[in-house]
């Protein structure tokens, strides 16, 4: 720790006392890479990695993805890398026509944090970044999302984290006080950007760590 880092009382510090605010009441989940893995890769198996990053880099892909999380559709998209990059359209072609690929089915223990979490009585919503065209994979490679009461997709409302909007949406439309509930997702920019927004914010790294970040929130879910 450095010297000038702030010392917090465990006793007092409200992350770790349950009796310094209101009960948790509402979880609010991200899908990707917390209740589903996710690997761009995948579509492209049998292909050297090393070829197919370079293809993300060349059209980068991380601004494709994220367009296309806040609603762009992938025709608009792959008219784009036709202008720009002709030759590696089918590339992307191939992404999206087996999306599914990229899927690698549940994060370990994760589905049954979800199904003791709704056992406590707990209300459960999901706030994902997916593109609207591809979100119908998400349950069959995870069926704990199904446990969710609703799902705020961003491809649907033509935004995405960490657009401040779209946690406001989240209170808005579900009836959430931020200050009862705890947004899980796995980028910290998103976190941060929930926490803005008044909400406890948990970055998730694994499900026995996010068990202990619950459990310092006052959930009494199992070790």
């Amino acid at each position: 720790m450095n010297s000038a880092d702030p010392v917090t009382d465990p006793l007092t510090d409200p992350l770790t006392d349950p009796a310094a605010g209101p009960e948790i009441d509402t979880v609010v989940y991200d899908f990707g890479n917390v209740l589903v893995g996710w690997d761009p890769f995948g579509p492209y198996e049998g292909r050297p990695r090393a070829e197919i990053a370079a293809f993300f880099e060349a059209v980068d892909f991380d601004s494709i993805n994220h367009a296309a999380d806040a609603g762009t559709p992938y025709a608009v998209l792959l008219e784009r890398v036709e202008r720009t990059h002709p030759e590696l359209v089918d590339d992307l072609r191939r992404y999206v026509e087996h999306y599914e690929l990229s899927l690698t089915g549940p994060i370990e223990g994760s589905a049954e944090l979800v199904a003791e979490l709704k056992g406590l009585g707990l209300r459960l919503y999901g706030l994902t970044n997916w593109q609207a065209e591809t979100f119908h994979a998400a349950e069959p490679s995870a069926p704990a999302i199904g446990l969710m009461q609703d799902v705020i997709v961003s491809g649907r409302e033509g935004m995405a984290k960490p657009d401040r909007r779209i946690f406001e949406l989240v209170v808005e439309r579900f009836g959430v006080d931020p200050s009862r509930a705890v947004f899980v997702d796995d980028k910290t920019v998103n976190v941060d950007a929930a926490r803005g927004v008044g909400f406890h914010g948990v970055v998730f790294t694994s499900t026995e760590a996010l068990r202990k970040d619950l459990r310092a929130l006052g959930l009494p879910v199992a070790e």
